[in-house]
Parts: structure tokens; sequence; C-alpha cells
């Protein structure tokens, strides 16, 4: 279950087996001048089905989108042990139920998927990277927002704390990015296309309006090998602050403009619950990955102290038109959460259509839901 069986550069598509590592089959198409644009930091170790069940995104998405927005047709085993296509391999289908996007983000519970088509796009000739520092952590939030309504579209957008880079540059012994207690964040933006004059002066339109935002020195990744270091860094932050003791991670998403209000409120929920916490992740698409922990104790999902803080912070986010997972999914962690964003009925049809699909409940059982 881990071949590339067809890379179609006519129409633009690859079908491959779920058990493909997601960048061996990037770096397969690249081959070919394409592009699959889905990219978690975990791609060099994860799976394309997992990323599947998991409806996966990552940095690229703010401009190319996530995983469902490349699934064109799934081969699917059902709990019966009957296989069926959940569509077709076309750019438009609106013939009956999207099985298809059903399947996609279920978390292995309604089907087991064993072959998949993938829309690709044509690989972007270049790209530019910068590393943009702030003073002020919300002021970094609040110019994510800004660079989009000025008609910017970044190809990736993300935030970092302070903390969280300093623990990812001394794990990784790097000096790539200035790490001095004035600075409170970074943004990396990156812009992508197919004409480099434009590219800069893109860059330079940024920077110029990111001046408003107390934001320090621009550093410009020169080479390739600059830009791969930034990329190291943030891909392992998450790695970073896990062995430093932020034991749990929470996958929150609001509305973009949503996202200094969020920082302000884990801030203040810190404070409340007696916690650490450091942010980061994919601001551009308003998806904050934020660590915890505790000093001087385990803090682990065992704990019952854990249980009000996440409570208050899943509160925090629906009350800025945000949800509890913008990529990493529900499992068995964050179920005890849903009725926080949905209501009954949303969770009974939900219910509904697991009983359908798996009506022993055998696939992946307990997940998302009991």
């Amino acid at each position: 279950m881990n071949s590339i069986l067809q890379i179609d550069e006519r129409n633009l598509q690859v079908t491959t087996e779920p058990g493909v590592i997601t960048e061996v089959l990037q770096n397969a198409v690249k081959e070919k001048g394409l592009f699959y644009p889905p990219d978690p930091s975990s791609r060099g170790s994860c799976f394309i089905g997992g990323n599947i069940a998991e409806n996966s995104g990552g940095p690229k998405a703010v401009k190319y989108g996530v995983v469902k927005d490349y699934v064109l047709n799934l081969e699917v085993v059902l709990p019966t042990g009957e296989i069926i296509w959940t569509g077709a391999n076309v750019l438009k289908n609106s013939t009956g139920y999207n099985l298809t996007q059903l399947i996609v983000g279920s978390e292995g519970t309604l089907g087991i998927v064993t072959k998949i088509v993938l829309k690709l796009l044509p690989f972007p000739k270049y790209d530019l990277l910068m590393l943009v520092p702030f003073n002020d952590l919300e002021k970094a939030g609040e110019a994510v927002s800004a660079i989009f309504r000025a008609g910017f579209t970044p190809s990736a957008l993300e935030l970092v704390e302070i903390d969280a880079l300093k623990i990812v540059s001394k794990m990784v012994d790097s000096t790539a990015v200035p790490v001095t207690d004035d600075i409170a964040a970074h943004l990396i933006i990156e812009v992508d296309g197919n004409h480099q004059d434009t590219l800069m002066a893109e860059m330079e339109a940024i920077g110029e309006l990111l001046t408003q935002f107390d934001c320090g020195e621009i550093f410009f990744a020169d080479d390739a090998q600059q830009k791969a270091e930034l990329w190291k860094l943030r891909r392992r932050v998450a790695e970073a602050v896990k062995l430093d003791g932020y034991t749990i991670e929470e996958d929150t998403v609001v509305p973009r403009a949503e996202l200094p209000a969020l920082i302000h409120g884990v801030k203040e929920l810190g404070t409340k619950y007696d916690f650490k916490a450091v942010c980061y992740g994919h601001a551009g698409d308003g998806n904050l990955h934020i660590r915890i922990k505790k000093e001087g104790s385990i803090y682990s999902l065992n704990n019952p102290d854990v249980i009000p803080a996440l409570k208050a912070l899943f509160e925090l986010v629906k009350s800025l038109g945000g949800t509890i997972s913008g990529e990493h999914g529900i499992g068995l962690i964050q179920k005890e959460y849903m009725d926080i964003v949905f209501t009954e009925t949303n969770l009974k049809l939900m219910k509904g259509i697991k009983k359908i699909f798996d009506p022993n409940n055998i696939l992946n059982s307990g997940k998302i839901f009991d």
C-alpha cells in the first residue's frame, strides 16, 4: 500500500496508495514539474492516507488550501467488505452527495482508504521568504489580517512566539534567527509565483506595510540554504516545545482578524489557571497551535486540573467564531469538548452517519465521539 500508481501529467493528477509518505509523493510529482501543496510539518514521516483521514493542512494552506481541496476520488473499503469509489477523477462533480469529502477528515471511522486520486498544480518557479520580528505578540497577530486586507496572498504566513523560537533554536543549535529579549514573536512570510520581479515588489510592499505594527528589522532569506534553515526551525517547533515540557497541544482556529483576541485570551487563561503557553502556527488562516505546560508538574490530559483550562480555551475560541481543531482532528482527546462547538442535533447527525457506514462500530471506535 505504499506505491505511487500513476502520475497523469496531461490531467495534472496523481493516483497513489495511502502508505506513501507525503514528502515522497511531493518530490515524485516535482520531478515532473508538478506541485502537491499540502505540507504538514511531519511531511517527511506522515502518510498520505493519514493526511486524508485528518484533512491535514500545513503552511501552504493559506494560499493553496488543505487536503480536501486536492482529493478528487477515493477507493474505500467499507466495514461490510464492499469496495467503492466515492466520486470521479474530474474537477467538478455535482452528482449526488459528496462521499469523497465525507471520507476526508473522518479519521478512519467510516471506511478504509486504499487508493487516492489527487489534483496537482504546476510547480511555481520562484519563492521568496522573509522573517519579521515584532516587539508585541498581539501586534504580530494584527499584522496578519492587515496583509490580506491590503490585497496580498502569501504562500505561507507563520507566527512563532519568541519562547518557542528560543527553545527550537537551542535544540537544533541554530543562530539563524535573532532571539533577543525585546522580540515577542516572528512572522515567517513566503510568496511564490512565476515572475521574480513581481514577487520582489510584493515582498517590499508587505515589508513597508508591516512597519505600522511595531516590527523590527526584516530579514530576507537570500538563498536556498537560508530558506531551508528557517523552515527547519519552523517545522521542528512542535517537537522542541514538547520536549521542553509543553506537553499539551491544541489546534485552535479562529477568523484571522480574531488572532490578537485569541492570543490575549490565551495569556489571560494562563494567569487564571496557572499554566504557561506558547503560540505558533499557521497564522495566515487563523490556525494557531497552543502548547501548554505547568511548572513543577506533569501537565497531562490525565490531570483533572487541565479539564477546566481546556474547556475555557475552547469556549474562548468558540466565542471568537472559531472551532477546536483546524487540521489535527478530534480523535480520543478532544471528543469530550465537541458539545462546546456543536449542538445536540449536529452530533446526532454525525452519529447517524457513522451508524449507516459502520453499524457494528468496528472502525476506529471511540474516535470523534462515543
